[in-house]
């Protein structure tokens, strides 16, 4: 929490690189595919200032953001989105009281699998049945992938904190300027949502294979790549035809599964 409160930016993070922009692009049209039709009650679990949130509600979506962060929180409500403190492994919400539970970040810093289990069925528990409950979760080859495109890869001390994460899938707090982590495989992530007693359940590879160009590229020339240039629109086109090709999955930064209750 220390992390987003004061050291990171999590306002910017969907909309300040390329990359981020490509993440937030995706989530949105695979969510439409599993959304029910608007007005849907959504609750947005680890939402942070609302940018998933603030979408919803354009769409007419009832949405209210739970946040562990307060200054999250703060600036969900000067969106005008419902918002309050609150922890996913304990969620301030009744039974079966939303038709969707989104979780685009909770389990990225819960290493341990007991408490992404609790996330889980906090999750599954305030959606209805028959609901949609969606996760995200981050690669376990990110960090591969990431590190080679800004080069950082070159020095050890973040070669040997890559090499650990995808040995164990964990990312201890400070070590390359990151907060504690968990990296999920595809199987992995599919195997929790299924164990929370989630059905029809399904994966995505959130970015496919490109993301990692557009950060090299922007790394390079040290300006911002628009959503409609070339090379982001090979990428967005790219992670369209991942989707089906299951071995294509492991190349995405972050995963999406969605499941039902």
């Amino acid at each position: 929490m220390h992390f987003y409160g004061t050291a990171f930016d999590e306002a910017n993070r969907l909309t300040g690189t390329a990359d981020g922009r490509l993440e937030l692009v995706r989530t949105r049209e695979l969510l439409r595919r599993h959304l029910p039709p608007a007005p849907a009650d959504v609750i947005d679990v680890g939402g942070g200032p609302g940018v998933h949130a603030v979408w919803l509600v354009g769409e007419g979506h009832r949405v209210h953001l739970v946040d562990p962060v307060p200054r999250h929180v703060e600036a969900a409500l000067g969106t005008g989105v419902s918002a309050e403190l609150g922890d996913a492994r304990a969620l301030p919400a009744g039974d079966a009281s939303y038709d969707v539970t989104l979780l685009l970040g909770p389990l990225y810093h819960l290493l341990e699998r007991d408490e992404r289990d609790r996330a889980l069925a906090e999750a599954r528990r305030v959606t209805r049945p028959g609901g949609l409950v969606a996760a995200a979760a981050i690669g376990r080859y990110a960090s591969v992938f990431e590190h080679t495109a800004t080069t950082l890869l070159a020095a050890d001390r973040v070669h040997d904190a890559v090499r650990d994460i995808l040995t164990t899938g964990r990312h201890e707090p400070g070590r390359k300027g990151f907060t504690a982590a968990y990296f999920h495989t595809a199987a992995g992530l599919e195997g929790e949502l299924r164990d929370a007693g989630l059905a029809d359940v399904t994966v995505y590879g959130v970015e496919g294979p490109g993301w990692s160009q557009l950060k090299a590229v922007e790394q390079e020339t040290g300006r911002p790549l628009p959503e409609g240039h070339p090379a982001f629109e090979a990428a967005l086109r790219a992670a369209r035809l991942a989707d089906g090709h299951p071995e294509l999955l492991a190349a995405a930064s972050h995963l999406l599964g969605v499941g039902r209750r």
